[in-house]
C-alpha cells in the first residue's frame, strides 16, 4: 500500500491496515504520538479500528523530551 507519510510516499507492508499497525510497523507504539490521517486527527481509541487506505495522507508527530 502506498501512503504519503510526513510528507513523504512511502510503501508499506500489505499487513498494514489500521493505524496502530502502523505505529507497529515504525516502533512507534510505545510512544506518546499524535496521528492526523487525511487531515483530521485520529484519537488514539481509533488507532486499533481506522482503517487505512491506499493514497491516505498520514502526519505522525512524536515527542521527544529533554532539556
Amino acid at each position: 500500500m502506498k501512503l504519503r507519510i510526513n510528507g513523504q510516499q512511502m510503501e508499506v507492508e500489505n499487513s498494514v491496515r489500521s493505524i496502530e499497525d502502523l505505529l507497529n510497523f515504525f516502533q512507534l507504539q510505545e510512544r506518546i504520538v499524535v496521528v492526523e490521517r487525511n487531515g483530521e486527527i485520529v484519537s488514539k481509541e481509533q488507532y486499533s479500528i481506522q482503517t487505512l487506505n491506499d493514497g491516505d495522507q498520514i502526519e505522525i508527530v512524536h515527542f521527544v523530551g529533554g532539556g
